[in-house]
């Protein structure tokens, strides 16, 4: 599997990576091991947590599936062949978003035991924590390279103005800058990320690892009508994406998927993968077929043709 490398990092990343969102939620521990194991087999490297997930499940109160990759990375022995990307600032109890340093300093270490090792490889700051000022963030971070805790950082769901305002923060106060964004981005979801953010990242070689990267599971084309939102968990999320919009581009990955005899979240992956100014999509399984399909993604190769039918269906 071919590697890219991430922004200015020393990190080369596989062309996917795999969402850990579900792990002990709609995957129970033996499934998200055998996931994992699948995963590595075929060559990819990376994966994506949080330390918030997953909160939102009954009876679960966060950092669920860093215990699930902890304990898989001890019993393989193998962590120095996997990334490990996860998250801090979301709420995890203390009733707000937060990135002071004080907070980074508790929750990384909870974090670290729970995966189980010494070290995070890329480190995110989940949402934006407008009662913190960037200096102070990025201050506790560069603390926390020096102690060996983080090897590299970055930022999730920041826009144009407020990735400009931290670089800006990093290279007048001489501290570590964010590396790395992790912005929602697919087929549908472009407009948040297409245009002043894109340019951005690609202007200061930032790498992007984006997120929803199947539109919460639309572009895997079983979502057809509102009858069909029962399929899942996730089907009520899918709702939005029923309009005229939506099914022209299920039409098209139809068209392209038939041409390639793929299915059309394959194709919706090798889209983003294919894009310029995205390092690799995040997705995720839930069952050894699905983990199947993602893989066969990232070596999924769309012409000119396919891409330019795409583009004009999402435009």
């Amino acid at each position: 599997m071919q590697k890219r490398r991430l922004g200015r990092t020393d990190l080369e990343i596989a062309p996917l990576v795999l969402g850990g969102n579900v792990f002990a939620w709609t995957a129970d521990e033996k499934t998200s091991f055998d996931l994992l194991d699948r995963f590595v087999a075929a060559g990819l490297n990376t994966i994506d947590t949080a330390d918030v997930y997953s909160r939102w499940a009954p009876g679960h109160s966060g950092g669920e599936s860093e215990t699930i990759i902890g304990k898989w990375m001890k019993s393989r022995g193998n962590r120095h062949k996997v990334i490990v990307v996860t998250k801090v600032g979301s709420d995890m109890g203390q009733g707000k978003v937060d990135l002071s340093a004080a907070y980074i300093a508790r929750a990384v270490e909870a974090s670290l035991t729970r995966l189980q090792t010494d070290f995070i490889d890329l480190y995110l700051s989940h949402w934006p924590d407008a009662s913190t000022p960037y200096e102070e963030t990025l201050g506790a971070y560069e603390k926390l390279i020096e102690q060996g805790k983080v090897r590299n950082i970055g930022a999730s769901n920041l826009d144009a103005d407020q990735l400009g305002a931290a670089l800006k923060v990093a290279r007048e106060k001489g501290l570590p800058r964010y590396d790395v964004l992790q912005p929602e981005y697919n087929l549908y979801d472009r407009a948040s990320y297409d245009g002043p953010l894109r340019d951005l990242c690609m202007a200061e070689d930032i790498g992007v690892i984006t997120y929803f990267s199947l539109a919460k599971g639309f572009l895997s084309g079983k979502y057809r009508s509102e009858a069909d939102l029962g399929k899942s968990p996730r089907g009520e999320g899918v709702k939005q994406y029923l309009d005229a919009r939506g099914m022209r581009i299920l039409a098209a990955l139809d068209a392209v998927s038939t041409r390639h005899a793929a299915k059309p979240a394959e194709v919706a992956l090798a889209w983003v993968i294919a894009r310029s100014g995205v390092t690799a999509p995040i997705a995720s399984a839930t069952s050894l077929p699905q983990m199947d399909s993602l893989i066969r993604s990232a070596e999924l190769k769309l012409d000119a043709a396919d891409i330019a039918e795409l583009d004009a269906a999402s435009a």
